[in-house]
């Protein structure tokens, strides 16, 4: 965008080096640290394009505001679209456009429902995309045996209880706060707005930066409250085998 300053260029390319580099080791490391589901492809893939397309996509559409061609014309009628279609009352797009001062500009308005609806269709998208793989085609069984200890490295299962109810009320906590955060944060800001100014999102950077942030990260919990949710289903299922082929046993 040719707005940003040099700086804030220089500070973006750090952390994202810093954040290559953090997955890089952790891939190729034989012990886990924070990474979950490193071996239970496409879960970090689709979150991973996800949050690209909608930084990438919202970029473009900054810069067409200011360099307009083809493709920023054609995502900007299509955020137009797709922005005023999910914008309806109650939806998480119209509680962040209302949740913008009344001396909001009508620019800001449109760019703030436009970023809202693009991110958040790209984020529903990845859900399904996910829940298609988990539960079409059978995620992670179809990739092999699926080790605990690797891919959910910050879950202990020694911590005490029964690992099948902790694994289940963690997936439905994920789950719940994945659904409500993108209600929740617009009416949170709003009640502070006497801290918060919301009109620095006329800024193009801080737009699209939370805006991506206000879609993905919410639904980046709702797949891992459905991944958690799958484990736990395929840790019961191979118990009620054991205990069914225990019991044959000891019939014969």
């Amino acid at each position: 965008m040719p707005s940003v300053s040099p700086d804030a260029v220089q500070i973006v390319l750090f952390f994202a080096v810093f954040a290559s580099v953090l997955v890089f080791i952790e891939y190729f490391s034989t012990y886990p640290s924070i990474v979950e589901f490193r071996f239970a492809p496409p879960f970090n893939r689709i979150r991973f394009i996800a949050i690209f397309l909608c930084v990438f996509t919202l970029s473009l559409i900054a810069r067409g505001e200011m360099a307009p061609s083809t493709i920023t014309g054609f995502l900007t009628r299509l955020g137009i679209v797709v922005g005023n279609l999910i914008d309806i009352p109650y939806s998480p797009v119209h509680l962040m456009v209302i949740m913008l001062p009344d001396n909001a500009s009508p620019e800001l308005v449109q760019s703030v429902r436009v970023a809202s609806g693009i991110s958040y269709f790209v984020s529903l998208a990845a859900l399904a995309v996910f829940f298609f793989y988990v539960r079409i085609l059978g995620w992670p069984a179809r990739n092999g045996a699926f080790n605990v200890w690797v891919n959910l490295p910050l879950f202990d299962p020694t911590a005490g209880g029964d690992v099948l109810p902790r694994l289940q009320r963690d997936a439905r906590l994920n789950i719940a706060l994945g659904f409500l955060m993108p209600f929740l944060i617009p009416a949170v800001i709003q009640m502070m707005s006497d801290l918060i100014n919301p009109i620095y999102l006329d800024d193009p950077m801080t737009l699209i930066w939370t805006i991506s942030a206000w879609a993905f990260i919410p639904v980046s919990m709702i797949m891992r409250g459905i991944a958690m949710g799958r484990v736990a289903e395929l840790i019961d299922e191979n118990r009620r085998r054991a205990y069914a082929a225990a019991q044959a046993l000891q019939l014969v």
